[in-house]
């Protein structure tokens, strides 16, 4: 069978998701990207599965990190989407360039909700890892607030393409 996906590239082309950041720590290393590919993926316990392509700087970190933190993106925050989205760890060091704290799994990025968890699963998606968290931890403040979704930064420049194909 002849493979043909252009169907569902016209219907994805009109999805929307949620955009969200995460961030990991592994050997004294900080990483972090934007990524589209995200959801909650069990309700007890509460997990939440995070695709991150391998292609990505952050990849490499992430492979090697035993907990996620896991950023929640409003409209406001299209300044640090641009910069984890449109930037590489692989030129740039985006913590030098926006504050964060140490929490018990990992940094978090000053000014965002997140929540975070221990890696308990992961699998091979194609051109994306999928990791899911156990989610223990975190902190909402801005749930009224409207999300930035795949539409709102559809036009940033990746620092790196989303695949190696």
């Amino acid at each position: 069978m002849t493979r043909d996906d252009s169907a569902f590239e016209r219907q994805a082309a009109h999805n929307d998701p949620p955009m969200y950041l995460v961030t990991a720590t592994a050997d004294g290393e900080k990483a972090g990207c934007l990524v589209g590919f995200a959801t909650q993926c069990s309700i007890d316990p509460v997990r939440f599965v995070v695709c991150v392509s391998k292609a990505n700087h952050t990849h490499t970190v992430v492979c090697r990190a035993s907990n996620l933190v896991v950023h929640v993106l409003y409209e406001s925050d299209r300044e640090i989407a641009s910069l984890f989205g449109e930037h590489t760890g692989d030129e740039i060091d985006k913590f030098a360039r926006w504050p964060w704290d140490e929490v018990p799994d990992g940094v978090a990025l000053r000014g965002c909700d997140w929540f975070s968890g221990p890696i308990v699963d992961h699998f091979d998606g194609g051109d994306h890892d999928g990791y899911v968290i156990d989610v223990i931890d975190g902190r909402g403040r801005r749930a009224t607030e409207t999300r930035l979704s795949f539409q709102d930064v559809k036009s940033f420049e990746p620092g790196h393409p989303a695949s190696e194909a």
